[in-house]
């Protein structure tokens, strides 16, 4: 377990390759004020695990002390987690004014959690310093020095948090100098330079940085928030200018619109600038973790944030297919592989040729080249896009159709005679839901018949009542998601509708599409495809 008492003074994160560059994690701490997340203990001991098998340097855990559940954490983490890469961090704030350091509570529950590693937030501003602590400037010097060196006798590493310095520094630049200068000589290992308020751009980050640097010569660290979209520019501005320190947070979470995103930051050391700030290989956990941290969070994954975004590597326009099947490099700064990623290319009306040859050979059907055959799918895919269909965000459904252009029939395992939904609409305000499908199947006619929550969910029921005894592979499947668009062109009730379904057999998931005058006929063609396509996952083979 981690040491509790031990402090790790000069000596490297733990588990580091050294100690001259630092990546510095504050999701658990920063990240958690972002509106919509709220962490349980079990949560950030889970995101904790899942940081650490990343390989950043430190993790802030929190301000223990400062309420039940951080304490709580601090209280377990060294029960519960044998960290391998980083190092835990506590976060607190210097002495209170007219107070000694080894007599503030806060101080003292800041030794008490056991953290090896202490950031102390200080005042950079001097109007902060007048307003907020309603102390002088010169006492605000020694609350810092006062704690520093306080918690560096009782055997802590210490980092300091500048805060709103950047403001500071253009409010009064000799005294946000001089609160750097006070702290590193007191001796903290890291000062760190935070654009509280979001507000700087990357070349004047990078200005304050070099002068800073020069005038003080601390070590410095950049903590950014991203408020004018420039979080992870300013970040890696600073790092040109010689911070060698970054604090970052996963999926870019935090406060306002959030942080410097860990993943884009890593991603851009060590592959942009070739510096190996990860254990070796782990970059390629990048997208994995990412993905994880979000699902505990309960934050669907942004599709579209760099590097580890399912879209972050993924084609649609003709012209970029057909270069891609030449060099995947001519549209691609990396490849996706070196961050746990993958290509991927979408169909739609702009496909050409290229993409429906490369996204079969993605799918594993390969149209050995046959010009015919991809003309036609090509032409298949425009028409019915054009009606309302969108395959780029349903795989599933363009693998049946491309398995039936490929083996000239369509892939079928049941065959609808009809189809009905009924909905109920009793005295009381309650509703009920009924729906009953005729089906053939393995030869059989099949009438089944259920209720549901709503008529999709009754048509759903319906159909695994009738198809199960024949497919028992279909009891794996679950709805997981269920979209409707109103599309454009017509309006009202007599708008054409297309429905959107995500399906998962609890190891991978899949997505149908189905588009039609109504909602539920369009729906009905999205679960169609949706348990045609489960079967065909199964193994299971075709019988019509």
């Amino acid at each position: 377990m981690t040491d509790a008492t031990d402090g790790t003074d000069e000596t490297p994160a733990q588990g580091s390759l050294d100690d001259s560059f630092h990546v510095f994690d504050t999701t658990l701490r920063d990240g958690a004020q972002r509106e919509g997340i709220n962490l349980t203990v079990a949560d950030k001991l889970t995101i904790a695990r899942h940081l650490d098998d990343f390989g950043v340097g430190f993790i802030e855990g929190g301000w223990p002390g400062a309420n039940p559940r951080d304490t709580e954490f601090f209280a377990r983490v060294h029960q519960e987690i044998d960290f391998k890469h980083a190092s835990l961090v506590a976060f607190g704030s210097t002495r209170r004014p007219g107070v000694k350091a080894a007599d503030d509570p806060q101080v003292k529950a800041l030794l008490a959690s056991g953290a090896p590693v202490v950031t102390l937030v200080a005042k950079s501003h001097d109007r902060h310093v007048e307003l907020a602590l309603r102390t002088t400037l010169d006492e605000n010097l020694a609350m810092i020095a006062d704690t520093v060196a306080h918690l560096r006798e009782e055997g802590r590493r210490v980092f300091v948090d500048c805060e709103h310095f950047f403001d500071g520094y253009r409010a009064n630049a000799a005294y946000a100098k001089a609160v750097v200068r006070t702290a590193s000589e007191a001796g903290a290992d890291v000062v760190i330079l935070c654009d509280t308020n979001g507000g700087m751009l990357p070349a004047q980050v990078q200005a304050v940085v070099q002068t800073v640097l020069a005038d003080t010569g601390a070590r410095l660290g950049i903590h950014a928030q991203d408020d004018t979209g420039c979080a992870v520019a300013n970040t890696l501005a600073a790092v040109d200018a010689g911070a060698t320190h970054v604090q970052c947070t996963a999926n870019g979470y935090g406060e306002r619109v959030g942080n410097a995103n860990l993943f884009p930051v890593v991603a851009a050391l060590e592959i942009k600038y070739g510096k190996q700030v990860l254990p070796e290989g782990n970059l390629r956990e990048m997208t994995r973790v990412s993905h994880a941290i979000a699902e505990v969070v309960n934050l669907t994954p942004s599709t579209h944030q760099p590097y580890v975004g399912v879209s972050a590597f993924a084609h649609k326009a003709g012209l970029h297919a057909s270069a891609i099947k030449v060099d995947p490099d001519l549209y691609q700064h990396i490849d996706p592989e070196r961050v746990g990623n993958t290509m991927r290319m979408l169909v739609s009306d702009m496909a050409g040729r290229a993409s429906i040859e490369l996204k079969g050979k993605e799918l594993g059907i390969d149209l050995g080249g046959d010009r015919e055959l991809v003309g036609r799918v090509v032409e298949r895919v425009k028409e019915r896009e054009l009606s309302g269909y969108s395959y780029e965000a349903a795989d599933a459904s363009f693998e049946l159709l491309l398995r039936e252009e490929a083996e000239g029939r369509p892939r079928r395992y049941f065959r609808t005679e009809s189809w009905r939904a009924i909905v109920e609409n009793r005295p009381d305000g309650s509703h009920a839901n009924e729906a009953t499908v005729k089906l053939w199947a393995k030869g059989e006619r099949i009438v089944a018949t259920a209720e549901g929550n709503g008529p999709v969910n009754a048509l759903d029921r319906a159909l695994r009542v009738g198809l199960e005894p024949f497919y028992p592979e279909l009891a794996k499947l679950g709805l997981v998601d269920y979209k409707v668009r109103i599309l454009e062109g017509k309006h009202g009730t007599s708008s054409t509708t297309r429905v959107l379904i995500s399906t998962s057999d609890g190891v991978g998931e899949w997505s149908t599409v189905g588009v039609a005058d109504n909602v539920i006929a369009a729906s009905w063609q999205a679960l169609e495809d949706a348990y045609t396509y489960g079967l065909l996952r199964a193994g299971v083979e075709p019988v019509e």
